[in-house]
Protein backbone atom coordinates (compact mmCIF):
# COMPACT_ATOMS: atom_id res chain seq x y z
CA UNK A 1 0.00 0.00 0.00
CA UNK A 2 1.51 3.33 -1.01
CA UNK A 3 2.27 5.90 1.64
CA UNK A 4 -0.19 8.78 1.63
CA UNK A 5 1.39 12.20 1.25
CA UNK A 6 0.33 14.48 4.07
CA UNK A 7 1.24 18.14 4.15
CA UNK A 8 2.09 20.10 7.31
CA UNK A 9 -1.52 21.16 7.89
CA UNK A 10 -2.81 17.58 7.54
CA UNK A 11 -0.22 16.48 10.10
CA UNK A 12 -1.28 19.26 12.51
CA UNK A 13 -4.93 18.26 12.07
CA UNK A 14 -4.16 14.60 12.76
CA UNK A 15 -2.05 15.42 15.82
CA UNK A 16 -4.77 17.67 17.24
CA UNK A 17 -7.53 15.11 16.61
CA UNK A 18 -5.45 12.33 18.21
CA UNK A 19 -4.97 14.51 21.29
CA UNK A 20 -8.66 15.50 21.46
CA UNK A 21 -11.19 13.79 19.23
CA UNK A 22 -13.98 15.98 20.64
CA UNK A 23 -12.43 19.26 19.51
CA UNK A 24 -14.81 21.43 17.48
CA UNK A 25 -14.00 22.29 13.89
CA UNK A 26 -13.67 25.96 14.87
CA UNK A 27 -11.20 25.17 17.67
CA UNK A 28 -9.26 22.85 15.37
CA UNK A 29 -9.18 25.44 12.61
CA UNK A 30 -7.73 27.99 15.04
CA UNK A 31 -5.07 25.50 16.17
CA UNK A 32 -3.93 24.62 12.66
CA UNK A 33 -4.19 28.07 11.12
CA UNK A 34 -7.17 27.60 8.80
CA UNK A 35 -10.70 28.90 8.65
CA UNK A 36 -13.47 26.46 9.58
CA UNK A 37 -14.62 25.50 6.05
CA UNK A 38 -11.20 24.46 4.66
CA UNK A 39 -10.46 22.67 7.93
CA UNK A 40 -13.72 20.71 7.74
CA UNK A 41 -12.99 19.89 4.08
CA UNK A 42 -9.55 18.52 4.99
CA UNK A 43 -11.02 16.41 7.80
CA UNK A 44 -13.58 14.99 5.37
CA UNK A 45 -10.82 14.16 2.85
CA UNK A 46 -8.76 12.47 5.57
CA UNK A 47 -11.84 10.42 6.54
CA UNK A 48 -12.74 9.55 2.93
CA UNK A 49 -9.13 8.56 2.26
CA UNK A 50 -9.23 6.13 5.17
CA UNK A 51 -6.52 7.96 7.10
CA UNK A 52 -9.01 8.78 9.84
CA UNK A 53 -10.76 5.46 10.41
CA UNK A 54 -13.22 6.63 13.05
CA UNK A 55 -13.66 8.25 16.43
CA UNK A 56 -14.07 6.64 19.83
CA UNK A 57 -13.85 7.22 23.55
CA UNK A 58 -10.98 5.70 25.53
CA UNK A 59 -12.59 3.77 28.37
CA UNK A 60 -10.78 2.77 31.56
CA UNK A 61 -11.08 -1.03 31.53
CA UNK A 62 -10.70 -1.34 35.31
CA UNK A 63 -13.48 1.15 36.00
CA UNK A 64 -15.89 -0.82 33.83
CA UNK A 65 -15.11 -4.09 35.59
CA UNK A 66 -12.57 -5.58 33.18
CA UNK A 67 -9.26 -5.34 35.07
CA UNK A 68 -7.66 -8.47 33.56
CA UNK A 69 -5.58 -8.25 30.37
CA UNK A 70 -4.48 -11.63 29.11
CA UNK A 71 -2.09 -11.99 26.19
CA UNK A 72 -2.60 -15.25 24.34
CA UNK A 73 -0.14 -16.59 21.78
CA UNK A 74 -1.85 -18.97 19.39
CA UNK A 75 -0.29 -21.61 17.17
CA UNK A 76 -2.45 -23.12 14.47
CA UNK A 77 -2.12 -26.69 13.20
CA UNK A 78 -1.65 -25.36 9.65
CA UNK A 79 -1.08 -21.91 8.20
CA UNK A 80 -3.12 -22.30 5.05
CA UNK A 81 -5.05 -19.27 3.92
CA UNK A 82 -8.44 -20.83 4.73
CA UNK A 83 -7.26 -21.72 8.26
CA UNK A 84 -6.00 -18.18 8.85
CA UNK A 85 -9.25 -16.72 7.48
CA UNK A 86 -11.41 -19.02 9.63
CA UNK A 87 -9.47 -18.03 12.74
CA UNK A 88 -9.69 -14.31 11.93
CA UNK A 89 -13.44 -14.51 11.29
CA UNK A 90 -14.07 -16.23 14.63
CA UNK A 91 -11.91 -13.80 16.58
CA UNK A 92 -13.65 -10.81 14.98
CA UNK A 93 -16.92 -11.93 16.64
CA UNK A 94 -15.50 -12.20 20.18
CA UNK A 95 -15.87 -8.94 22.14
CA UNK A 96 -13.37 -10.10 24.77
CA UNK A 97 -10.59 -9.93 22.17
CA UNK A 98 -9.64 -6.27 21.91
CA UNK A 99 -6.46 -6.71 19.85
CA UNK A 100 -5.34 -9.54 17.59
CA UNK A 101 -2.29 -9.65 15.33
CA UNK A 102 -1.08 -12.17 12.77
CA UNK A 103 2.55 -12.70 13.72
CA UNK A 104 5.86 -13.94 12.39
CA UNK A 105 7.94 -16.39 14.39
CA UNK A 106 6.96 -19.35 16.56
CA UNK A 107 3.32 -18.35 17.03
CA UNK A 108 0.71 -17.42 14.46
CA UNK A 109 -1.37 -14.93 16.46
CA UNK A 110 -1.00 -12.68 19.46
CA UNK A 111 -4.17 -11.37 21.05
CA UNK A 112 -5.14 -9.29 24.05
CA UNK A 113 -8.24 -10.43 25.85
CA UNK A 114 -9.95 -8.42 28.60
CA UNK A 115 -11.87 -10.12 31.40
CA UNK A 116 -13.53 -9.37 34.70
CA UNK A 117 -11.50 -12.05 36.52
CA UNK A 118 -9.59 -15.29 35.99
CA UNK A 119 -12.79 -17.32 35.93
CA UNK A 120 -14.13 -15.19 33.08
CA UNK A 121 -10.92 -15.71 31.14
CA UNK A 122 -11.12 -19.45 31.79
CA UNK A 123 -14.69 -19.49 30.42
CA UNK A 124 -13.56 -17.61 27.31
CA UNK A 125 -10.72 -20.08 26.86
CA UNK A 126 -12.88 -23.19 27.32
CA UNK A 127 -16.03 -22.04 25.56
CA UNK A 128 -14.53 -20.19 22.61
CA UNK A 129 -10.81 -20.38 21.95
CA UNK A 130 -10.19 -24.09 22.58
CA UNK A 131 -13.32 -25.04 20.61
CA UNK A 132 -12.05 -23.39 17.45
CA UNK A 133 -10.92 -25.98 14.89
CA UNK A 134 -7.29 -25.75 13.88
CA UNK A 135 -5.84 -24.36 17.12
CA UNK A 136 -2.77 -26.42 18.01
CA UNK A 137 -1.67 -24.61 21.18
CA UNK A 138 -2.35 -21.58 23.35
CA UNK A 139 0.07 -19.85 25.70
CA UNK A 140 -1.32 -17.15 27.97
CA UNK A 141 0.47 -14.45 29.96
CA UNK A 142 -1.29 -12.04 32.28
CA UNK A 143 -0.40 -8.37 32.53
CA UNK A 144 0.53 -7.27 36.05
CA UNK A 145 0.27 -3.60 35.18
CA UNK A 146 0.16 -1.24 32.26
CA UNK A 147 3.23 0.91 31.69
CA UNK A 148 2.00 2.66 28.54
CA UNK A 149 -1.00 2.54 26.24
CA UNK A 150 -1.54 4.93 23.40
CA UNK A 151 -3.59 5.28 20.26
CA UNK A 152 -1.55 8.34 19.27
CA UNK A 153 0.70 7.66 16.29
CA UNK A 154 3.99 9.60 15.99
CA UNK A 155 2.99 11.33 12.74
CA UNK A 156 5.44 13.58 10.94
Amino acid sequence: MPKVELDAIDIRILRALQANGKITVNELADQVGLSASPCARRIRLLEEGGIIKGYSAIVDQKKVGLPISAFASIKLERQREEDLDRFAQAVAKWPEVVDCYLMTGERDYLMRIVAADLESYEQFLKQKLTRLNGVASIETSFALGQVKRSEVLPIG
